[in-house]
């Protein structure tokens, strides 16, 4: 994993401790590599952080030795633009051990299906509330539990009201005093006059026709109402106990028909263009995941999620055995039509943030990071629209490794390329290298042990005087040079 670690001995490697690989001993007539030793050493780094550099062998807080940083290892390539990663070499034997597997990039058939997540709801336009116009105290209660399937017709509750029953006795007496009704046995359609404004009473108040007609024929008024399922469905909502009263208004029930119920799916913002009404669809759900049931797009709503950058596209499934539950959650695939393009594996891909890279194979061990821009995706392939051309190799397994491996190199070429901009060749040596003086009596120098650096230092008016102090021609540098203790020099010039 880090070709940088070379030995001459079998061992283990100090960064992620795998054991070292031997070298392959290159072919006749090749020419040979540079050997480590032969290699400048511009730096050490930290073998557990790359940030952490020295100019100078040292350890670390763990006791591990700086790892040596080379002059070519640590120049950016050319080849690998791509910022905060590098060009990574691994040989044959680390990407047989990485398992490292390779794919073509190929011309064919891409997109044409969108996959999703899908959520299962009510459809919103098969529910009925059952309200009541008129208050009263509920009686007796024949659906008790919410879940409950009914039919239409179906009774769920009675109710008896004051003002109703007020009512049925109005209506019985605009009959008896109708003339047309009057002890002739009429039936109450042909209600006229003030019979039939007692009855339009009765009507709008949802006493049921046949209950109206009951009471025509017998005379006598219901003290109890009994109110019915209008659809068949499924309660979704029971707000009723027996000798509750129910105001005016009140919804008691709820009734939804789930024999078709709607899907609620995540389009991505970028697969919206590809998303219409109509279009098919299938959905697959965990409880039965041999099954594929169709439906299909009914509605793109106007607008798009803030929080989730998604459309909530509504589609729709028939549900017959009642399966499809709501508040289930599915794959859903949008099938649509597939086009020609410049494809590769969904693996080779990887999302960093805002941009996607794939790593290129260029031989010999070599991959290159390049970011490519992707469009549609069917879940195996996603198409390249810029990046690639057809027919380079692109990592598809163990490419997270790889990118780790780029991710090193480059923090490598920083840190060379940093310490080469701010400090100078004859300011590379820290004072920590060097070693006692070799000369000098004169105790007033200061200089126990430390070398002062080489070179000019732009202080001429501060030159040592001569042999009094055993360093002749080493110009002090100002304390601002971080040589803090350098300031006892007793024959410095004014």
């Amino acid at each position: 994993m880090h070709p940088s670690i070379v030995q001459d001995h079998p061992g283990t490697c100090p960064i992620c401790g795998m054991k070292l690989v031997p070298l392959d001993k290159p072919p006749k007539g090749a020419a040979p590599s540079t050997a480590p030793a032969q290699r400048k050493i511009i730096g050490y780094r930290s073998p557990m952080d790359p940030r952490q550099t020295s100019p100078v062998p040292r350890k670390d807080e763990m006791g591990m030795d700086y790892l040596p940083v080379y002059e070519e290892a640590a120049q950016p390539s050319d080849a690998a633009p791509v910022q905060g990663l590098a060009t990574a070499e691994i040989d044959l034997a680390q990407q047989q051990l990485i398992g490292l597997r390779t794919a073509t990039v190929t011309r064919g058939a891409v997109g044409g299906a969108w996959r999703t997540v899908g959520r299962i709801v009510v459809d919103e336009t098969r529910v009925r509330r059952v309200n009541v116009k008129v208050s009263g105290f509920v009686e007796r209660v024949y659906v008790d539990y919410v879940g409950k399937t009914v039919k239409r017709g179906d009774p769920l509750f009675t109710m008896y009201s004051p003002e109703l029953f007020a009512a049925q006795e109005e209506y019985l007496l605009a009959r008896r005093l109708s003339p047309e009704t009057h002890d002739s046995g009429a039936p109450s359609r042909g209600d006229t006059g003030l019979a039939a404004a007692a009855r339009r009473k009765l009507e709008l108040w949802d006493v049921p026709q046949g209950t109206i007609e009951q009471l025509a024929k017998t005379g006598q008024p219901t003290k109890a109402l009994t109110v019915y399922s209008p659809i068949a469905g499924v309660v979704t909502t029971k707000d009723v106990v027996p000798g509750a009263q129910l105001p005016m208004g009140a919804m008691p029930y709820e009734v939804a028909d789930l024999s078709t119920v709607w899907v609620v799916a995540d389009v991505y913002e970028s697969d919206l263009r590809f998303v219409k009404e109509n279009m098919p669809a299938t959905l697959t759900l965990a409880a039965f995941p041999n099954r594929e049931l169709k439906g299909k797009v009914v509605f793109l709503p106007p607008t798009l999620d803030p929080q989730t950058r998604t459309v909530k596209a509504r589609l729709t499934f028939p549900n017959p055995t009642g399966d499809l539950r709501p508040e289930m959650f599915g794959e859903v695939v949008l099938l649509g039509a597939p086009h020609e393009g410049l494809r590769v594996p969904n693996d080779a891909v990887i999302h960093a943030g805002t941009r996607k890279v794939v790593f290129v194979g260029l031989g010999d061990g070599t991959f290159q990071p390049r970011i490519v821009k992707t469009g549609a995706s069917d879940g195996t392939y996603v198409e390249v629209l810029a990046g690639l051309v057809a027919g380079e190799s692109v990592v598809v397994r163990a490419n997270f490794l790889v990118d780790s491996e780029s991710r090193l190199r480059a923090s490598l070429a920083d840190m060379a390329g940093t310490g080469t901009k701010q400090a100078p060749e004859s300011a590379r040596v820290l004072p920590e290298t060097l070693g006692p003086l070799d000369g000098g009596a004169d105790g007033g120098t200061g200089h126990t042990g430390r070398t002062a650096p080489a070179g000019p230092t732009g202080h001429e008016g501060h030159a040592m005087p001569g042999p009094t102090t055993g360093h002749e021609g080493h110009t002090m540098p100002a304390p601002t040079t971080g040589h803090e203790g350098h300031t006892g020099h007793g024959g410095m010039a004014p």
